[in-house]
């Protein structure tokens, strides 16, 4: 069976933060670009917020749209995912493919050392604890007591119109809150 095309990481030397994702969408692979989906709010919510403005303001847009995934890892942002199979939503990532994904994901971390890792939700969040650092239990939103290597973990909520009990103005508080985690230094 022949492996399915993914979205590739969008990374690069001296990042601040790498957003991480649970898994590609099939619609966001077919386009060839992270949160693509018309109804995912991330663009909105990431160009909003105190994290994107810079971004917006250097480059010259009001908001940044999911072409611009290529660009933000030369202002210091990167976007990866848990699990790169894609599929037609998150609840199809199994616990397999979870405990296969997070080793890769972890040596992607580590090769990259950014300032914070932020993953969008609980349920990317959760699986990375118990497969990548042997750590059970709750977790809370904003900044995490574990680390990766001494890397900082945050968890933001998910920006996906399925997760529509938080709100657009939730999404960029959220990140208002990292941009403050971020400037205050995070190590």
């Amino acid at each position: 069976m022949p492996e399915l095309a993914t979205l590739p990481d969008r990374l690069g030397p001296n990042l601040r933060l790498i957003l991480v994702g649970i898994n590609p969408s099939l619609y966001a692979v077919a386009q060839g670009h992270y949160f693509a989906r018309p109804q995912n709010r991330f663009w909105s919510a990431f160009s909003a917020s105190r994290l994107g403005q810079p971004i917006c303001r250097a480059l010259g847009v009001d908001r940044l749209i999911p072409e611009h995934d290529v660009l933000l890892p030369e202002y210091g942002v990167g976007l990866t995912d848990v699990v790169k199979t894609p599929s037609v939503s998150a609840n199809s990532v199994t616990p397999a493919m979870f405990r296969e994904g997070v080793p890769r994901l972890c040596a992607t971390l580590r090769a990259c050392r950014p300032r914070v890792v932020a993953f969008h939700g609980m349920t990317g969040f959760r699986p990375f604890l118990r497969f990548g650092l042997g750590v059970t239990g709750a977790a809370n939103w904003g900044p995490q007591s574990h680390t990766l290597e001494g890397i900082p973990l945050y968890v933001l909520p998910n920006p996906s119109g399925a997760n529509a009990h938080f709100k657009p103005a939730d999404l960029v508080t959220g990140y208002n809150r990292l941009a403050d985690f971020l400037d205050r230094g995070s190590r």
